[in-house]
């Protein structure tokens, strides 16, 4: 939707988080006569119901399409798709079950490297629409796209790439089909001058690419070097010496609760890796650390997801400590009471969890988090339960010294 659109609208903002207060602060700034309404649950139970008489809806990404009238339903556009229709820059888009993260804050160094006026976006940087402001023909954008944000886009970004797709927010959607339909968004509305880079070696996203009609570039790599490949090929499109590519990868700091060392103490290694809210990313965290890992942390909150294969990835492991958390640690120990060599733990909050595995956990082994659910429930998201589980490792590792 171009901005001149909006000029004479009633507009309504329906979510009033970070992305929301953005919006409302670019919307006061270019009309600043307009009233703009706000509805979000925070402000009233019939939030939804009040989104009645207005013409546009600028809906926030955590609002699943489910839950709204259908009445509304044709007048709903977001900041991702505002911004996408008035960019005069490129966009760089990235998205992926799990990686897409790194992947863009690797995409973001390289252009810095190679001298290109670039901006981290979306999902991993600033909320969009305020740069709109003073964007330029020259400028990139490297926008990480949930499938929140990818959900009924009606355009796609001039360079996609496309990581990987796991079940995941099956409590957002209606089912996994409508999952992959709106990760595919990132790619279905490119064009023959567009590029979309991939992961051959992921059935679901090959799938996708068959319906594009972008340049493809396939990629294939485990973990993170799936992640440095796609971030190399795109350096490579915008034309970056190989040798400034590699220094940026080289240079990169990996984020934080991706697979984090965050030390050893007592003997014990420990790795935070709370970002691993599906069984494959866990089983990837496995494969790579292999078999030092001695105590594991599993379990969260329920999104209906199948822990058939990372039972059969624990079972296969030298793993003898388990320690579950509610509500997934049932489901996942249901799948692991073969493994007769192992201890189990259930347990209601980290400091007990960490004490555990300091008591159980031999010296020169690793103690690795990597629950393979998500955190709400217990904890406010995955930072909060990474923070915690660093927090306690080292207070406890020091003061048993």
């Amino acid at each position: 939707m171009k901005l001149e659109e909006l000029k004479d609208k009633k507009i309504a903002i329906l979510g009033f988080g970070r992305e929301g207060r953005d919006t409302l602060l670019f919307l006061k700034k270019i009309f600043p006569k307009k009233k703009i309404a706000v509805a979000d649950r925070k402000f009233s139970k019939d939030y939804l119901k009040n989104l009645i008489g207005y013409d546009v809806i600028i809906k926030s990404p955590g609002i699943p399409f489910k839950i709204l009238p259908r009445s509304v339903l044709g007048k709903i556009t977001t900041q991702t798709e505002i911004f996408f229709d008035n960019c005069p820059g490129k966009i760089v888009g990235i998205t992926g079950t799990k990686g897409k993260s790194t992947t863009t804050a690797l995409i973001y160094d390289i252009l810095r490297a190679g001298k290109i006026r670039a901006y981290m976006v979306g999902n991993i940087g600033k909320p969009v629409l305020n740069l709109l402001s003073s964007a330029s023909p020259k400028d990139v954008y490297v926008y990480e796209l949930s499938s929140f944000m990818l959900t009924n886009l009606k355009k796609s970004p001039h360079i996609a790439v496309l990581l990987n797709i796991y079940q995941e927010h099956l409590d957002y959607y209606r089912n996994f089909k409508e999952y992959i339909q709106a990760k595919a968004n990132i790619t279905l509305h490119q064009s023959k001058n567009d590029f979309l880079i991939y992961n051959s070696g992921d059935k679901l996203v090959s799938q996708i690419a068959k319906k594009t009609k972008a340049k493809k570039i396939p990629i294939t790599g485990e973990y993170y070097e799936l992640d440095r490949q796609a971030a190399r090929r795109v350096g490579e499109l915008f034309k970056i010496p190989k040798e400034k590519i590699g220094k940026a990868i080289k240079n990169f700091k990996p984020l934080p609760h991706r697979l984090e060392l965050v030390g050893t103490f007592r003997g014990i290694t420990f790795y935070n890796d709370s970002l691993a809210t599906i069984p494959e990313a866990t089983i990837a965290a496995l494969d790579i650390l292999g078999g030092k890992v001695e105590t594991i942390f599993l379990g969260g909150f329920d999104r209906n997801i199948d822990f058939k294969g990372l039972a059969k990835r624990v079972l296969q492991s030298k793993i003898k400590n388990i320690i579950l958390f509610p509500t997934t640690g049932e489901k996942i120990w249901d799948k692991l009471k073969n493994k007769k060599t192992s201890r189990h733990f259930f347990v209601k909050d980290m400091v007990e969890a960490v004490k555990l595995a300091y008591k159980y956990t031999g010296k020169g082994k690793i103690c690795l988090l990597s629950c393979a659910s998500p955190s709400f429930g217990l904890f406010k998201d995955y930072e909060e339960r990474g923070d915690l589980f660093k927090k306690y490792v080292k207070e406890l590792g020091i003061s048993k010294r």
